[in-house]
Order: structure tokens, then sequence, then C-alpha cells
């Protein structure tokens, strides 16, 4: 990667200070769909998640070329665009979101939500990809979490891809993950979520509980900074992890924090039963932490 001049600049999101090759999700990518097609040839994987998933090769490439020759932001969103719609016709649509109280079934209403839910996944796992070991231990634990409650080997073809990755990006990083990863991972995690909740509607609260240290992050810090009147595609470093080492923590303990809360949103998703009575525990104790990581560094609003 260094010879072929494949590294991450410094800017001023950057949270290294040493220029250090990226593309490393080249692998994991490699490896995710060797394995995906291997259970679809050997009849592991339902057909319609089997299609979803493939669409995913599409941003992997597109974000390859991304990573080298840095695509316009318009033709990402429009390929990202594309491959969430493929994802969702191979999935058969989104079909019923429950809040418990009503329930919306309106086809339009679902799909269009579920839509942007995929843009949004594939771009806020770019964005929380900024330290060593967060954005893979991050997947690995989603991996291992979907494995455990609903089975299913892609979830490990995942995960064992991943921790090929993570072996050389972990603590001290020798290569990083890049879009290539970060966003392939970011869609695979949409597309789970969509399938597992057509199967059981309460399953969508489930993924977005478990996927809650990342969503929330980057759903707060955009509109902090909305309301702070910044240009949203400017490059910063407000996010919450990235404000706990701005206050001096190192990559290796916010990385180490952040799967302990893992385990912890984990453990109210396995042992509440009342999946919404989860979501609001799990929403209450990101509430704290986020307080928490405003009194290491508080977030810079403009006077």
């Amino acid at each position: 990667m260094i010879k072929k001049s494949f590294v991450a600049t410094i800017n001023e999101r950057s949270s290294h200070s040493v220029p250090t090759p990226h593309g490393g999700g080249i692998a994991i990518a490699i490896t995710w769909f060797i394995g995906l097609f291997y259970l679809y040839f050997t009849a592991q994987i339902e057909n319609n998640l089997f299609y979803a998933l493939l669409f995913g090769a599409i941003i992997s490439i597109v974000s390859f070329f991304d990573d080298i020759y840095e695509l316009s932001p318009k033709l990402r969103l429009v390929i990202q665009s594309v491959v969430a719609i493929g994802g969702l016709y191979s999935l058969g649509g989104f079909e019923t979101l429950s809040f418990g109280i009503f329930t919306i079934e309106n086809s339009i209403l679902t799909n269009v939500f579920a839509f942007f839910m995929i843009i949004w996944f594939i771009n806020l796992y770019n964005f929380l990809d900024g330290i060593n070991g967060y954005a893979g231990s991050e997947a690995v634990f989603l991996a291992l979490a979907g494995f455990i409650l609903f089975g299913g080997n892609h979830f490990l073809v995942l995960a064992v891809a991943v921790l090929g990755f993570l072996y050389w990006n972990w603590n001290k990083a020798r290569i990083f993950m890049g879009d290539v990863g970060s966003t392939l991972l970011g869609y695979n995690i949409a597309i789970f979520t969509i399938y597992y909740a057509n199967q059981e509607s309460t399953n969508f609260w489930i993924w977005i509980i478990l996927f809650s240290v990342y969503w929330f992050d980057a759903t707060l810090t955009l509109v902090r900074r909305k309301l702070n009147k910044e240009k949203l595609s400017q490059a910063h470093k407000k996010h919450a992890y990235q404000r706990l080492t701005q206050a001096g923590w190192s990559h290796y303990k916010v990385t180490n924090y952040s799967i302990g809360l893992n385990l912890v949103l984990f453990c109210i998703v396995y042992f509440i039963s009342n999946i919404f009575l989860a979501l609001v525990v799990s929403l209450i104790c990101l509430i704290f932490v986020i307080k928490y990581i405003d009194s290491k560094k508080a977030f810079e609003w403009n006077i």
C-alpha cells in the first residue's frame, strides 16, 4: 500500500498524527464475498439475503476508487442510492415498522424509511471509522451478537473476515480499513436490520439497540452541528470517540470502553424481554455516557 501511495492523509478530521496505509477493507471485502458465495452454493443462506448482501460489492468497488481518487459526494450518493434500492428490492422491501403502540404497514412509508436508513448506516459507519480498532471491533461485536441471537453462518463469516483485518489494526494500527471496508460494513448492518425485521417486527429494535453506540453518536453529533450552524460537509472532530481522544484517552482505551458498552447493550437486549423497555433503558444508558464524554471534552458550540 505504501508503494502504491495508498496512504491516508492527515486532515482536520483525522485522529492520527502519522500517515498510515489505508484500504485494508479490501481484505475484508474479498474474504466476506468468498464466504458469502460458499454459503450460497452450499445452501446455508437464504437467496433473498444473499442477493441483497451481494449489492454490497458495488459499494466496495466504488469505495475502493474513492479511497484512491476521492470521488465526488454526489456520485457516491447516487451509487449508494442505487445499492439501497437494489438491496431493498432483493429483500422484498421493508414490510412493517412497529412502535409498540402503533404499527406502520404502508409499504411506501416503510420503504422510504428503509431507503434513507441504509444510506445513513453506510455513511455513519464511515464517519466513525477514525481510531484504531474501533470500526473493526464494532463489526465483530455485531456479527457475534447476531449469531447468538439469530443464528446464521453469514455472521461467522463476517466476524472472521473482520478479525483478519483487526489483527493489523488493533492498538497501534499498521493499516486502516478505509471507505472500502467501512461502507460495506454499514451496508451489511442495514441489510441485516431489515431482513430480520421482516421475519419479526421487533427484531428491528434489537438491531437498533445493538448498533446504538454508532448511530446515537453519529446522529447526535449531526444534529448538534446543524444547530451550531456548521457546514455539515466540512471535516470535523466532534464525534464522542474523537472528543475522548482529545481529552487524552488512547485509541486503545476508547475502543476497549466501547466494547464494554456494547456488551452492556447486548445484556440489555438479552435479558429484558420487552424490547421497547430495553430500548428505553439503552437510550438512558447512552445519554449518561454522552453526558460523561461532554464532561471530559465538551462539544464546542459557536457563540
